[in-house]
């Protein structure tokens, strides 16, 4: 098996992931919360091994700006060199702005 890639977090993401285990406690199910947050985390586990396995995020069209689809989300990620981070997390029907650029 080839090299694995390391997987980082951005603060973006861990924002998200912060705020929707905020937004489901605040619906008295912090529980629903936690897992999905854990499930997030866990199938972002599947790019170290496989760091193209998401597609290009449509709004770009740019190779190493790529998404999984875990709905209801979308796990927006950077491909780099041996390294992969995970910018955001958001709701499946969110479109990103193009406005970022090469922020994202």
């Amino acid at each position: 098996m080839g090299d694995r890639s390391r997987i980082e977090f951005a603060q973006s993401d861990l924002d998200d992931l912060l705020a929707i285990e905020r937004w489901y406690g605040s619906q008295e199910v912090p529980d629903v919360g936690r897992r999905l947050v854990a499930s997030v985390v866990d199938h972002v586990e599947q790019l170290a091994s496989f760091p193209d396995s998401g597609r290009v995020v449509p709004e770009f069209e740019t190779p190493w700006l790529r998404e999984l689809k875990l709905p209801p989300f979308r796990i927006v990620y950077r491909r780099g060199e041996g390294v992969v981070t995970v910018v955001r997390v958001w709701r499946s029907e969110r479109l990103m702005d193009p406005e970022l650029g090469g922020n994202a």
